[in-house]
């Protein structure tokens, strides 16, 4: 079964110096049809004005991944990390027992572009820790490649839950297929550009659900770029 959370459905806010856009439910935004999926909780899609940003604040019990699409963010936190994330490189702060943290564009001129994503850890209390890769667009290009899973395997973040998280992107003449096989589930992320799955359009800001066996059949990129969750059925 495919279920497509159509981008324009989102919640969707303007804050001035930000953007926010709301797959799930979060904040001020609350939809009982969107609380998450499976253990994936948050994907948060922000545009950040230049030299604006998110001042310290907290968090806990939770894996937070930030992927950047667009310009550059400037990261600083409680365990003594401070760092800019740029296009291609992964984040993955796991905030256990507290963390606090502030994150703002760290250009003057341009805005920075990028997903937010929490996902619910295997077990609460967990040590606060921090851990940043960069992958090449190379790596990326008509394949999937593994950029978050429980063991770090094939150099990717390491995420205390039994998920892995995969990036691509897709051209016009590029084709890829991925199997979700039950007992597993699938969510699919558009971050931007258009494709098709198995013949059904979709567009940047969509989301797509699938609960059971499926063969995904990508096709018809059009600078797609794509973020897909294998999630355990909890």
């Amino acid at each position: 079964m495919i279920e497509v959370r159509k981008s324009k459905d989102r919640g969707a806010f303007n804050h001035g110096w930000l953007r926010t856009y709301h797959t799930f439910s979060f904040a001020d935004y609350h939809d009982p049809k969107f609380m998450g999926f499976h253990s994936l909780r948050v994907i948060n899609e922000d545009f950040v004005e230049p030299s604006k940003g998110f001042p310290t604040h907290s968090h806990r019990d939770m894996e937070i991944i930030t992927y950047i699409l667009e310009g550059a963010l400037e990261h600083k936190d409680s365990m003594g990390n401070t760092s800019t994330i740029l296009p291609g490189e992964v984040q993955r702060m796991t905030a256990g027992s507290g963390v606090t943290h502030s994150e703002f564009n760290a250009s003057s001129k341009e805005a920075v572009h990028l997903l937010q994503i929490w996902i619910l850890p295997e077990k609460r209390g967990l040590p606060p820790s921090y851990e940043q890769k960069k992958f090449s667009a190379a790596e990326k290009v008509g394949a999937f490649r593994l950029v978050a899973s429980p063991n770090g395997r094939d150099a990717s973040v390491a995420i205390h839950q039994d998920v892995q998280v995969f990036a691509a992107t897709l051209g016009v003449s590029q084709k890829l297929d991925y199997v979700n096989r039950t007992p597993r589930a699938t969510w699919l992320q558009v971050a931007r550009g258009k494709l098709s799955l198995n013949e059904f359009p979709l567009e940047a800001g969509d989301g797509v659900a699938i609960s059971e066996s499926e063969t995904l059949k990508f096709s018809h990129g059009e600078g797609a770029e794509i973020l897909l969750f294998d999630l355990p059925k909890a």
